[in-house]
Parts: C-alpha cells; sequence; structure tokens
C-alpha cells in the first residue's frame, strides 16, 4: 500500500520541479523578448545592435556600393547610434547577400522590427520542430530551449546563428521523406559553415555510404541560386568578401571560444592553429559516424557531432552556442533524472548572471560551451537510451 502511495508523490515531484522550471525559463524568455522589440522602437538603441550589420550591408547593396567596406560601414553604423570607436562588419560569404538586400529598403527602426520577428519566428519553429522529432513528451523541457541564454543573445543582438539552427533543425526533420528539402534548408547552416565542419564531414560521409545524393542536390541548388542572386545584386561581392577577410587585424581580434585561446596560448601569429581542432574533429566525426553507420539516428547522433563542432569551432561567440539547443533537448528529453534538468536549468542562470557585469568576448565565457558539452554527455549517461 505504502509503494502505491510514494508513485504519486514523485510523479507530484517531479510535476513541481517542471513547472518551476518552466516558471523561470518562461520569465526570461518573456524579459528578452519585451527588450527585444522595445529596443527597435528606439533609434539610437537598434544602431547599437550586431543587426546594424546587416541593415548597413543592405544600403550599401541598394545604393550599389560595397556591402564589405568598412570604412563606409563605419560612417553609416556611426550615423545611427553605434559606439564611435566600433564598427560591425557582416562577415557572412555573400550568398547571405540576397537575405540582407531587402533591408536596405527598409529604415533601421522598420528593419529591425521585421528582423526581430523572423529571428524569433526561427527559434520559436526551432524548438517546436525538435519537440515533434522527439514525440510531443507532456512536459516542459522544451521551455529550458526557449530560456537558452545563447539563443536568447542571438534575438536581443539580431545575430544570424538563430538562422543556422533553423537550417539544421530543418535538415533533422526533413531528411527521411524530403531529403531535397533537407538539402535546401543546409543553405541556412551555410551561412556561418564554420560552426558546423565535423557535423559536415560526417554528413558527406553519411551521404556517401547511403547514397542520400538528393540532400547532396538540394544543398548544392540553394548555394548555387542564391549565389547567382548575389551575383546578380553585386557582381564583384566575392571579390570584395575576400578582401575584407584578408584586412589587417581581422585574425587579431580575441574570441572567447577553445580554439582561439588555443592558438593565443601555442603561437598567436599562426592563424592556421586556430583551424587545427576543427580539422581533427573532422576526422573523428568521419569515425564516429562509421562506428554507428548501421544503426544511424540523425535526431540521436547529431547531437555529440553538432557539440564537438561547436567546441572546437575556428572561432565561436556565446550567441552561436544557441545551435546547441536539438542536443540539449535530445538529451533532456531523454534522461531520468529530474536534478539534471535542474542544473541545466542553473547553468542557463549562471551565465545570465555572469551577462549582467561582463562582456560577450570575455575570457570568462570560455566555460559555457565545455559546460553544454559536460551537461549533455552526464544527461545521455542517465538516460534510458543508448547515446
Amino acid at each position: 500500500m505504502a509503494s502505491k502511495l510514494e508513485v504519486p508523490a514523485v510523479e507530484e515531484r517531479r510535476d513541481a520541479a517542471e513547472f518551476a522550471i518552466a516558471i523561470v525559463a518562461g520569465l526570461s524568455f518573456a524579459l528578452t523578448a519585451l527588450f527585444m522589440f522595445a529596443v527597435p522602437l528606439a533609434g539610437h538603441m537598434a544602431g547599437s545592435r550586431d543587426f546594424v550589420a546587416y541593415w548597413a550591408a543592405g544600403q550599401q547593396i541598394v545604393h550599389h556600393a560595397n556591402p564589405y567596406d568598412r570604412n563606409a560601414v563605419m560612417v553609416m553604423e556611426h550615423g545611427v547610434g553605434l559606439d564611435a570607436s566600433g564598427v560591425l562588419m557582416m562577415r557572412n560569404p555573400p550568398w547571405m547577400l540576397p537575405l540582407a538586400y531587402p533591408l536596405g529598403f527598409l529604415g533601421l527602426r522598420v528593419a529591425a522590427i521585421v528582423w526581430s520577428l523572423v529571428l524569433l519566428g526561427s527559434l520559436l519553429l526551432s524548438v517546436h520542430l525538435v519537440r515533434l522529432l522527439h514525440g510531443s513528451p507532456a512536459n516542459r523541457i522544451h521551455w529550458l530551449a526557449l530560456s537558452f541564454t545563447p539563443a536568447l543573445i542571438c534575438l536581443v543582438m539580431g545575430q544570424t546563428s538563430l538562422f543556422a539552427l533553423l537550417g539544421l533543425v530543418l535538415f533533422l526533420y526533413f531528411h527521411r521523406d524530403q531529403p531535397f528539402v533537407a538539402g535546401l534548408s543546409l543553405w541556412f547552416c551555410a551561412l556561418k559553415p564554420h560552426l558546423l565542419l565535423p557535423f559536415g564531414a560526417a554528413l558527406v560521409a553519411w551521404i556517401v555510404v547511403t547514397s542520400s545524393y538528393k540532400v547532396l542536390a538540394g544543398a548544392a541548388t540553394s548555394v548555387a541560386v542564391t549565389s547567382v542572386l548575389a551575383y546578380f545584386i553585386d557582381p564583384v561581392a566575392w571579390r570584395d568578401y575576400s578582401a575584407m577577410m584578408r584586412a589587417p587585424n581581422i585574425d587579431k581580434e580575441f574570441i572567447p571560444c577553445l580554439s582561439d585561446a588555443f592558438r593565443m596560448w601555442v603561437w598567436p601569429e599562426a592563424v592556421w592553429l586556430q583551424y587545427l581542432p576543427a580539422a581533427v574533429c573532422c576526422v573523428w566525426a568521419v569515425v564516429y559516424y562509421w562506428q554507428r553507420r548501421n544503426a544511424w539516428n540523425w535526431t540521436r547522433n547529431s547531437g555529440p557531432l553538432v557539440l564537438v563542432s561547436l567546441l572546437f569551432a575556428p572561432y565561436c561567440f556565446l550567441y552561436d552556442q544557441g545551435l546547441a539547443i536539438p542536443a540539449l533537448m535530445d538529451a533532456g528529453f531523454a534522461t531520468r533524472s529530474r536534478m539534471m534538468l535542474a542544473a541545466l536549468a542553473l547553468l542557463i542562470l549562471l551565465v545570465d548572471i555572469e551577462l549582467g557585469g561582463v562582456r560577450i568576448i570575455s575570457v570568462f565565457y570560455i566555460w559555457t560551451m565545455p559546460a553544454w558539452v559536460a551537461w549533455y554527455f552526464v544527461a545521455r549517461e542517465l538516460s534510458a537510451e543508448p547515446g
């Protein structure tokens, strides 16, 4: 009789824990969303977000100017409120231009609101699709994804990492039934290809082994079409992009990630060292796939690939870590430990607190990506499913 009474008690404690997590996560997301929409309404504040780089690029394109011209972009950004000591450049490849081009026809405030809505939609859709991939569990774990600090920073700053997140999730969602659409979706990941290099290596191996060439065709089509559009928008975009990426001191900027710290510690002048960890991980990724090829499941097996890709990316800012959401949700749905979910909420809270007094380019954020990785593997170890 006592055992029958204990089961409801355990369930009640679990429900209470999940409800508490949902409250904390909901408040965090609500406050961020409020700030995100309040900022665009203030012109000088909208000009201080990373979004202004894409708006300035769009303005340059519309006026038949170089979107990668540092001096021209600096003058434009300072005119709308960016700090006089800095400049924010759009460093995405030229196939990003069709996405930035429409911003050139809008004023700063209107463009910021539209951009914010699109990013918000990308986050909500990504979390929703990941939840569907796991059978829409009857819990509130997905609220942790909606309150995930790196993703919320993306919303506030107007960064494009949430587009890459959407591309990753769309691939996971469509790769079985609509492989060509899944390949098309990878275009969003190509906006920031450096973040998913080992994932890409395993993807290529999977395409070859399983003859999933429709995925490859979709990816090639999306990149080709947007590259052609970029050519019509700006025929010399690739030349200008290459010149910007070769500009002096661009490789001297500190980025709080392991690969950049590794280069700065070993040999600061050897830029190639920053790419060495990712190269080694690409080999690991192919081996990781090969060992599991007969029972490969992208929904479950992509988690380690994405996390390792982010952990050892050549450069990865705090807001880029939003791409870890599918992996963290996968482990969150699988784990049997309510304490692990509470631990994830605590880690998110620690980052929130740190943001209150430390800039996101500080060395003190190097711990965050290793923390997500460690949490994932511990949660997976405590799950009912094999990792």
